[in-house]
């Protein structure tokens, strides 16, 4: 992995953090539906953040 400017992981922190609360949404979003469809569309909404999240997390390691 290339050095990273302190710009870039500042934005990489920016970027987890943003990642982390629209996991959190998503997965409330998911728990109050009472529609299948809505609520399988949100989990999955969901699951592709904490993707997003580990991918930069793995950027870090």
């Amino acid at each position: 992995m290339p050095n990273l400017t302190s710009k870039e992981l500042t934005a990489i922190e920016d970027q987890l953090s943003q990642e982390q609360l629209l996991i959190k949404k998503y997965r409330v979003y998911a728990q109050a539906c009472t529609d299948p469809q809505i609520k399988a569309k949100c989990e999955e909404i969901a699951n592709k953040h904490q993707n997003h999240y580990s991918r930069l997390l793995n950027t870090l390691n």
